[in-house]
């Protein structure tokens, strides 16, 4: 059985790598307000959700269930970005 999709959430800014939920949770998506080549990589606990994006400035859909914790690694120039999630799964 699937779990349902939460539609609102928490949200969490960053412009370098971090984490964005400490524990379960349930990513959203995320919104680019800045960037110049950065790019960015998802990861859940000690294990890749993605391989490198790199994301276009707006909303980016991304609806994951993530199981220990989830960590954007942010690399290249001046990437801003705000991720929405809802915490437990």
């Amino acid at each position: 059985m699937s779990m349902p999709v939460a539609e609102v959430g928490s949200y969490k800014r960053l412009t370098a790598t971090g984490a964005v939920c400490a524990g379960a949770c349930q990513l959203l998506g995320f919104y680019v307000s800045a960037t110049t080549a950065g790019t960015l990589v998802f990861t859940d606990g000690s294990t890749a959700m993605s391989g490198t994006i790199t994301p276009a400035i707006g909303y980016h859909s991304f609806p994951a269930t993530v199981g220990t914790s989830l960590t954007a690694t942010i690399a290249g120039t001046a990437l801003d970005v705000t991720f929405f999630f809802a915490s437990g799964n």
